[in-house]
């Protein structure tokens, strides 16, 4: 555990200037007393740490020094040629800036390491579009790629659908904004970003822009900002705004078992959670739609697993396609 904690220390005062005795202790999950010790442990193994005194002192590598990667473990060399997407890569303009960092990785690894790349290539790849989609990459995603990485605000022209966000109808609008980061979705890019001028943040489809044009001015990130969790936030905030509607099911136990992997899986949790038993074996459950056409697709491949209680109108759906499948197939 030291071992790897002092390479850790390591790589940390390489990666910066120079770091505080509980900077050091944050990011190793140590005391400051513990960050004194090791600093002492590497400067007497030949790593020249160097100690800055005083109330804003810190911890610093003097002459230039660079550590090759000889302390990475296999699991973690094979990890380290996991974690790009080549897809997300290429698409963003960053394939070849990938590649690089990829080989100079792979020359600093010790020789029994040498072959991690290609372990991890054959044993693992993401596939990162949904089946029957088209993969084509949005026009102006390597200039938003571009801007996310430089901090810089962009003006931009974005097709809004009906009864999307920042007001009613559809339309292309223009706004001045300030790109925090892309996330790719089910092979579908957005953009996170904050309208300046007090519009907040906000979620766009990359493949609506229509133009992109990135100036020379930066912005100044909020450094609480946390990517993952707002579109965690906002993702479940737009699959709940969809379901507008609510239908009385009756389900038997098969029907209880698929229900989650024939609608949306959020409502179809919610729906079982609260329902309630029958007494004849089955469930009764109220269950969140987006409409009834939807609901009547989706429950469809439910067949005689599901009865539908309410509303009246897609009960008597479900009735005469009864009777048509009935009449389809007799005899």
């Amino acid at each position: 555990m030291r071992a790897a904690r002092l390479i850790k220390m390591v790589l940390l005062l390489q990666s910066r200037p120079s770091m505080t005795a509980a900077e050091l202790a944050s990011e190793l999950e140590v005391s400051e007393r513990t960050v004194t010790r090791d600093a002492q442990a590497l400067s007497e193994a030949g790593v020249p740490v160097y100690a800055d005194r005083g109330r804003i002192g810190g911890y610093r590598l003097i002459g230039g020094y660079r550590t090759r990667l000889t302390g990475l473990a296999r699991g973690e060399a094979e990890a380290l040629f996991l974690s790009g997407v080549p897809v997300a890569l290429r698409e963003m303009g960053l394939e070849d800036a990938a590649s690089a960092a990829r080989l100079k990785v792979s020359a600093a690894l010790s020789p029994s390491l040498r072959d991690a790349p290609r372990t991890a290539a054959q044993r693992f790849h993401l596939d990162a579009p949904g089946w029957f989609r088209e993969a084509v990459t949005p026009e102006w995603l390597p200039v938003l790629a571009g801007a996310v990485w430089g901090d810089l605000r962009v003006v931009a022209r974005y097709r809004r659908g009906a009864g999307s966000g920042g007001g009613a109808g559809s339309g292309v609008v223009e706004r001045e904004l300030e790109p925090y980061g892309l996330v790719l979705k089910a092979g579908i890019w957005y953009l996170c970003a904050r309208v300046r001028g007090g519009g907040g943040f906000r979620v766009y489809r990359v493949d609506r822009f229509t133009g992109v044009a990135v100036g020379g001015e930066g912005f100044e990130r909020e450094a609480s900002f946390d990517l993952p969790g707002f579109w965690e936030e906002r993702a479940e905030g737009f699959a709940r705004s969809l379901l507008r509607a609510s239908v009385v099911l009756r389900l038997s136990e098969e029907g209880v078992r698929r229900l989650v992997h024939v609608v949306d899986p959020v409502a179809a949790r919610e729906a079982l959670a609260g329902a309630e038993a029958d007494g004849e074996g089955w469930v009764r459950a109220v269950l969140g739609v987006e409409s009834e056409e939807v609901a009547f697709t989706q429950l469809t491949a439910l067949g005689a697993e599901v009865e539908v209680m309410a509303p009246v109108s897609l009960r008597e759906r479900f009735a005469g396609e009864a009777v048509r499948l009935a009449s389809l197939y007799r005899g």
